[in-house]
């Protein structure tokens, strides 16, 4: 072995080795072993990796890394979710084509993740750019189309401004866009859906199977998806053949409703006022309502406002007329779009109905005192029982809930239901990078889906993407302008392109068959490895991407292409890669490397540190992950990202735990280099036993044999890398400070070396290179990833130690651990040498010590 650790060429070497022997390529030949899919999210290809990346994608490496040498069959692979609207804009910006721009990107990316070791299958390599894939997505979406899962309606829909293009109610996050942070608007159009709704109750039901995903995922979904039991209540529009249906989970206030509201987003806003004289007032308050933040209109602090809209309807019980209004707090994703107003029982509907001068009709009163509707001073919504109810006064308002739904569906006016949150999934964007939706619009024959013959639909080279409010292809004439497979006649083709989130919701299951051309997916091949046994990614995509996955996989199933229902079995979300911001007053955010001793490297200026924030480009707050390996290596950036802190939590990023690591390594280096001679000569074949009072050979191997039994336990049952990794420092120490002792005991040589060798192994999943570096300058037998994972002895782990003692003049003074077989010349010499006791006997003369076996001893001076 070398002297010195050289990182930046043992990791070259290795990566190279790796390379030319494909050594993590898989077959999916059916081997007898277990299988083990393990995979990290994939990423989106923007040019560079960060530590997010690198800390994500080591985790996943640890695992796949360690299930192999548990004797598992890995698949391991990796792949770009490379559509998407950066590509399009950095085109715009640097006058390039987005497919350039990208595969660019993806070289260099590809390099990166090689630099860093991470056990790829690359065999597996897919974009979802290629049209190989999204040809064959649109197979899919066509098969979709069959089933009538897949429909086209006007709508009103999130609209980004500065993104140009529809977002998907999951892709708004406090009224603001996910991708660019800027506020989203209403806007009508045309819209392709994907009905998600089909499967709400499976997906909602699924949940409770899904034991190994992280709670705070389980409850996201279940809150998004949102099951709620109640009832549907028919209100027939005076003077009209129309309805007004509403959905409620109170049909016990029925009797209490005096006004309709609607959403402003309701067809029927405009519908009902188009022939009053609050037509104009109505479409005024609708356009300025619909500018304004969805989130805003659903707080409980919103100033409720509406516009009457000439139009009434009927109670279905009472009989009262009802003047319908359009209110700002109604939106169009819950229930029907309509709300029956009950202001006695419903606090937004009594701030309505005081603002307006709306009636109060009470129908439920507490025990005590009667409520008088002209005193109330906010709505009464606890349980009691009806009054001014006709028949049903008198009951406990849960009893009414279902005699009132009962009564309403023998006549016809309503019946019983189950409400869910989820709205169905619009896919349409009106961008250019994107997969083509395979569809025509035909003057004669309406929407014509394009035959399977037909596909792939590609996209075409040359666009203009300075386009904007509506999809560049719609300027394409090449592209539009085709002719209807049905009736042959002149037509034009669908100009939105998917949601990339499309592409991202079947990616795991095409990487089982990457080769496969004739169908979007090999049956067989995907039922051998799928489910994913463990996926990592990010919180974030709690109710989108994980959500959508989930409704693919079932849409997949009912298709025929694969025979599970949920894609993931396990799943981890890891947290964030933080680090401390600095500014200068005078030039903003700085760099790590911008401040120097307190100052701004720029202007000179004081140099603020602010708080510790998710690193981001535009806080400047980033560490380039090629600069770290280039200095330490990419087996230090790879400990310091599992050391630092558990996966699930948040990884403040430290530059002394980075060093920390580094230093680490190399005391493992030199004590393969100092000792290897040692490590060379000795056979662990069989153990000798050490001989009577060798307690350190006895406590090495212990030590041993505790630390495989923690890292083991450590990472199979929560993930915590940075616990196992701290184990085998220990180890590591233990081993420095047993080297004098191995080299006088033949035993202890033999403990040596499988201590050291362990040692080893145990990291080989976390620093490949330089484990496999040490196993080979050593002269072992194989590669180290290709080892067995150590196995623990338990008989051999167990504790067998006990605590002395130590007395000096009859105070306690220290205490030890000690072999419960140790001599009791051993205690004597542990004793007088332990340093809690030095400072009590140090100088003076020993009088006398008694050791008492397995208790105590004690030292009079």
């Amino acid at each position: 072995m070398d002297r010195h650790y050289t990182p930046q060429t043992i990791e070259e070497k290795w990566q190279s080795f790796w390379d030319a022997h494909q050594s993590f390529r898989v077959s999916d030949r059916d081997d007898g072993r277990r299988k083990y899919y393990v995979l990290e999210m994939f990423p989106y290809p923007s040019g560079r990796i960060h530590m997010g990346h690198v800390r994500n994608y080591t985790i996943g490496d640890v695992i796949a890394r360690y299930k192999a040498m548990q004797g598992f069959k890995v698949l391991h692979p990796m792949g770009w979710d490379s559509f998407g609207m950066p590509a399009e804009n950095a085109a715009i910006q640097n006058k390039t084509h987005p497919a350039a721009w990208t595969y660019a990107n993806i070289d260099i990316m590809r390099a990166q993740l090689k630099r860093i070791g991470f056990s790829y299958d690359w065999q597996r390599e897919l974009a979802t750019s290629d049209v190989g894939y999204y040809g064959l997505e649109q197979r899919i979406f066509l098969k979709m189309y069959e089933r009538g899962l897949v429909y086209r309606k006007q709508a009103f829909v999130n609209w980004c401004g500065t993104c140009s293009t529809v977002l998907a109610n999951e892709q708004v996050e406090a009224g603001r866009c996910w991708r660019c942070g800027d506020e989203v608007t209403q806007k009508e159009l045309p819209q392709w859906c994907f009905k998600i709704t089909h499967y709400a109750e499976e997906l909602l039901d699924g949940l409770d199977r899904l034991t190994g995903w992280p709670e705070q995922v389980i409850t996201q979904q279940r809150n998004w998806i949102g099951r709620s039991y109640g009832s549907e209540i028919v209100f027939q529009i005076e003077n009209s053949d129309e309805a007004i249906t509403v959905f409620t989970t109170r049909p016990d206030t029925l009797y209490g409703a005096t006004f309709m509201s609607i959403a402003p987003e309701n067809p029927l806003a405009v519908q009902l006022s188009r022939t009053t004289a609050q037509s104009s007032a109505v479409r005024e308050f609708v356009a300025r309502v619909l500018k304004q933040d969805k989130t805003v209109r659903s707080s409980d602090d919103l100033v409720k406002e509406g516009v009457f809209t000439g139009a009434y309807c009927i109670n279905p019980v009472t009989l009262r007329r009802m003047p319908v209004y359009v209110a700002n707090f109604v939106l169009m994703e819950y229930g029907t779009g309509a709300v029956m107003a009950v202001p006695a029982h419903d606090q937004r509907d009594f701030d309505f109905a005081r603002t307006y001068g709306l009636d109060v009709q009470v129908v439920i009163q507490p025990e005590g005192a009667p409520l008088d509707p002209a005193a109330m001073t906010e709505a009464y919504v606890d349980d009691g029982f009806l009054v001014n109810s006709d028949r049903f006064s008198g009951l406990h308002n849960r009893e009414a809930m279902q005699q009132i739904t009962d009564y309403l569906a023998e006549s016809g006016r309503g019946r019983r239901t189950v409400n869910y949150r989820l709205k169905d999934w619009g896919i349409s964007r009106q961008r250019y990078w994107g997969a083509p939706i395979p569809v025509i619009h035909c003057p004669r024959c309406g929407i014509v889906p394009v035959p399977e013959r037909d596909l792939p639909v590609v996209l075409p080279e040359k666009v203009s993407l300075e386009v904007l409010g509506r999809s560049p292809l719609a300027d394409c004439p090449e592209f539009v302008n085709t002719t209807c497979p049905q009736c042959g006649c002149a037509a034009q083709r669908e100009t939105d392109t998917m949601d990339t989130f499309v592409e991202s919701s079947w990616y795991f299951a095409r990487y089982a068959c990457p080769d496969c051309t004739d169908a979007p997916l090999d049956a067989a091949r995907v039922n051998y490895w799928l489910p994913v046994d463990q996926y990592i990614g990010g919180i974030e995509h709690a109710v989108m991407h994980l959500l959508y996955a989930r409704f693919f996989t079932r849409v997949l199933r009912d298709l025929g292409m694969l025979d599970f229902d949920e894609p993931f079995t396990n799943l981890l979300t890891q947290g964030m890669v933080c680090m401390e911001t600095s500014s200068c007053p005078q030039c903003g955010w700085l760099f790590p490397e911008e401040v120097r001793d307190g100052a701004c490297a720029r202007c000179g200026g004081e140099a603020r540190q602010g708080r510790t924030e998710k690193m981001s480009k535009s806080k400047k707050n980033v560490v380039d992950p090629e600069k770290l390996i280039a200095q330490f290596g990419a087996d230090t950036a790879r400990l310091f990202c599992l050391f630092a802190a558990p996966p699930e939590k948040d990884l403040e990023w430290n530059e002394k735990g980075v060093e920390g690591s580094f230093r680490f390594i190399q005391r493992l280096w030199r004590l393969a280099e100092e000792n290897a001679d040692l490590l060379a000569s000795v056979s662990v074949g069989s153990y000798m036993e050490s001989a009577p009072g060798d307690h350190g050979t006895k406590a090495m191997r212990r030590k041993t044999h505790q630390t495989i039994a923690k890292v083991t336990a450590d990472i199979e049952k929560s993930f915590h890398f940075n616990t196992a990794i701290s184990a085998v420092m220990e180890l590591v120490n233990h081993l420095y400070q047993f080297v004098p002792h191995a080299r006088d005991h033949a035993a202890g040589m033999q403990a040596f070396r499988e201590a050291f060798d362990a040692a080893v192994l145990l990291l080989t999943p976390m620093a490949p290179h330089v484990c496999e570096e040490i196993w080979q300058g050593l002269g072992r037998q194989g590669l180290a990833g290709d080892q067995p994972w150590p196995t623990a002895d338990p008989a051999i782990a167990a504790a067998d130690e006990v605590q002395i003692v130590v007395q000096v003049n009859g105070k306690v003074r220290g205490k030890l651990t000690v072999d419960a077989q140790a001599d009791d010349g051993h205690v004597r010499e542990l004793a007088l040498a332990c340093e809690q006791v030095q400072p009590w006997i140090e100088g003076r003369e020993i009088r006398k010590v008694v050791v008492v076996p397995k208790k105590l001893v004690s030292i009079v001076v």
